[in-house]
């Protein structure tokens, strides 16, 4: 991605090392605003990287392959997402469902490094972004995207979720009076537009402008992956709430460069990782727990 190493942090007695590369720094105001306006790779600095702890699984090494930068994991997300990615920025990274899966993945390559670049969501999607060994960032797996980018297997499995201020009613008669809040190149913001036809919707860069503008009441729900919704509301402190969600059979692949020759090795990592149960316990301590409810357990609404 270019930029420079800010640090690198010893892995709380895990052996391996978590960096986040600096371009910020040497950035005007204006480039940086540009490089928004275009989608391109906004990537924030750390002072220290020694707080990431994830329990490995597997013997290290067992799966080596040559990463895009060598010696460290490339990982590129669009932050934040708690539950997924536990800190609101790069350096503030501990661990999460997606974070200790690219760890996991590290450790059977044999790399020392995970190496966290955050992204804009769009420019992910539409494979605008390079030199990377992989995005994990919640990603739905769908034909429109594979056109531009590659998949991995699926990991996870999510339908769309509706997260609203606790006391908002919300039903299928209710929702064609509701201002709605979508994420931008997101399978929320298609599902809205295709099929739920409210009074208003609001495109958001990110899930933080959106959970912001909905806890101020500016808009009246945000439509985004359930497994998603519920860690905003889990994070919310009682004041948002997840009343129903959508069934549409979604899943969760990992981004690929475009004909990556990792492909393969890191689709039997992700594979093996399933199997072996490592991705169920992941979810149990990352998702489930922090959640506090149980995703299938939410009522389903029809459109």
């Amino acid at each position: 991605m270019g930029g420079a190493v800010c640090s690198l942090g010893k892995h709380k007695n895990k052996g391996f090392r978590m960096s986040i590369h600096d371009k910020k720094s040497h950035l005007t105001w204006a480039r940086r605003a540009a490089m928004a306006i275009v989608g391109a790779a906004i990537v924030v600095s750390t002072a220290s990287a020694s707080q990431a702890a994830c329990e490995l699984t597997g013997k290290k090494g067992s799966d080596p392959f040559k990463p895009a930068v060598a010696g460290t994991l490339t990982v590129e997300t669009s932050l934040p997402s708690p539950g997924w990615w536990n800190g609101d920025t790069p350096d503030t990274i501990k661990d999460g469902y997606e974070y200790c899966l690219a760890a996991n993945i590290a450790n059977r390559a044999g790399l020392d490094g995970v190496t966290v670049v955050n992204v804009a969501f769009d420019a992910l999607v539409a494979g605008r972004t390079k030199d990377f060994d992989l995005a994990l960032s919640s990603i739905s797996v769908t034909d429109a995207r594979k056109k531009v980018v590659d998949f991995s297997a699926p990991y996870f499995n999510s339908d769309i979720g509706v997260v609203v201020k606790k006391g908002t009613t919300y039903s299928s008669d209710t929702v064609k009076d509701l201002r709605i809040g979508v994420k931008q190149a997101s399978t929320g913001a298609s599902f809205a537009d295709k099929n739920l036809h409210p009074a208003a919707v609001k495109v958001f860069p990110d899930d933080s402008s959106a959970i912001t503008s909905l806890v101020a009441g500016q808009i009246d729900a945000f439509i985004h992956d359930t497994s998603i919704v519920l860690g905003h509301a889990a994070n919310s402190h009682g004041k948002l709430e997840v009343v129903g969600q959508y069934h549409t059979g979604e899943t969760y692949g990992a981004i690929y460069p475009k004909s990556s020759p990792n492909a393969a090795t890191l689709d039997k990592i992700i594979a093996d990782l399933k199997n072996d149960g490592t991705l169920d316990k992941l979810a149990k301590t990352y998702l489930t727990g922090v959640w506090g409810a149980d995703p299938t357990a939410i009522p389903y609404l029809q459109p």
